[in-house]
């Protein structure tokens, strides 16, 4: 097999999503797992303006939209359908249906009065969903519900199963189910705090599996090593750290890597890391990798061992502004990315791109990002990414 650090540095861009009539940033994107031989891949994308778009994976262009949901925070389908999920500050999970025009949730989530959820996630199995929430009168909690369509019970609106109190101090930035073991969540705090829970266990202080300090808010979390016993986690000052649930009943140490600001120690080859976007876990070759940029649209990957990140390639020509986004399937080795340049790009090994010339669609790029830019590079650094 191809090493995948070839396939990373042979991607290019295939396809570009034309002009909307909106130019938003796009915060957040995920594709469906079911594939219709006839109808393709759906791509759900969160965009700035509140609304949440479907487009054709391979055409990339949108086939509707849902409009009209301010606060929604996240993205993300079903495994085993074309349901797609986000979480919302007006204290809903809504739940529409990716095949279908009408722009009303088909289920939607309620939490406890007060609550504002800003993360969420759906266990493997379609099972459980479970959202974190702002912090309100000394309380940020994690929300269950039982994401299931009881064939007894059709009412579209569901409420909790339950809640978790007492493990974080401060808003819940990040939800995240094990990938193939639907019993465990992370949840990752502005507290610093990233806990694990096995929902099988009845209370909350027996749930709670281990607790890790990454010593800053917490901005992104992810599962990945074999058999997904190992966690890692980004900060929104771009720190990156790594630990290794297989040595939590040993004597080797828990801690795999941390690194308190990745920015000050990468080597991106005659070029900067303004931020980090996410990690992305590639089960075939048993390896992570870490997504940065630029805030001029420069993506960076790069490879995570124990002894620290190592520069792979960067992706250029392609967005003309802060990159917010990413999804990579495993399946064709594809990258779709999004940005603060209203772009959504797909990614493949070797692609030859088929539309606009690199010049003219950076110049469209470019215009989009003037009418959609609301804050200066320089004040980027220093702010919560959304």
């Amino acid at each position: 097999m191809e090493k995948i650090e070839e396939q990373f540095a042979n991607l290019n861009i295939v396809k570009r999503s034309s002009e909307t009539k909106e130019p938003t940033y796009l915060l957040g994107i995920d594709t469906s797992k079911t594939v219709q031989a006839e109808k393709g891949s759906l791509v759900a994308v969160l965009c700035s303006n509140g609304s949440i778009r479907i487009y054709d994976k391979e055409r990339l262009n949108v086939l509707r939209e849902f409009r009209g949901y301010p606060g929604l925070n996240g993205v993300k389908f079903a495994n085993s359908c074309d349901s797609v999920y986000s979480s919302c500050t007006d204290g809903t999970v809504k739940c529409w249906d990716a095949r279908l025009a009408s722009e009303k949730p088909v289920q939607l989530f309620k939490g406890y009065p007060s609550n504002i959820f800003i993360s969420f996630d759906i266990s493997c199995n379609d099972h459980v969903i479970c959202a974190g929430t702002e912090k309100v009168d000394d309380d940020a909690l994690l929300v269950f519900w039982d994401a299931r369509i009881n064939s007894q019970d059709l009412s579209t609106t569901k409420d909790p199963l339950g809640a978790y109190s007492e493990t974080h101090s401060d808003d819940i930035t990040q939800v995240c189910f094990h990938p193939s073991n639907p019993n465990m969540v992370v949840s990752g705090s502005t507290d610093g705090l990233v806990n694990v829970f096995d929902i099988t266990v009845d209370n909350e202080e027996d749930a709670l599996v281990t607790t890790y300090n990454s010593v800053s808010s917490v901005s992104y979390i992810g599962w990945s090593g074999k058999d997904y016993k190992q966690i890692y986690c980004m900060t929104h000052d771009e720190g990156f750290c790594w630990w290794d649930l297989n040595h939590l009943d040993t004597d080797e140490p828990i801690t795999c890597l941390n690194i308190p600001d990745v920015r000050e120690v990468i080597n991106v080859k005659e070029g900067i890391l303004d931020y980090l976007i996410g990690g992305l876990y590639h089960e075939k070759t048993d390896k992570l990798f870490v997504v940065g940029g630029t805030n001029t649209g420069i993506i960076h990957i790069m490879s995570c061992t124990t002894s620290g990140l190592v520069h792979v390639t960067r992706l250029q020509g392609g967005h003309a502004a802060t990159v917010r986004s990413f999804s990579w399937n495993m399946q064709d080795d594809s990258l779709l990315t999004g940005g603060e340049d209203a772009q959504l790009l797909l990614w493949k090994p070797g692609a030859v791109e088929k539309t606009l010339t690199k010049k003219d669609s950076m110049k469209i790029a470019s215009s989009v990002y003037q009418r959609v830019r609301v804050h200066s590079n320089d004040s980027y650094k220093r702010r919560k990414k959304q």
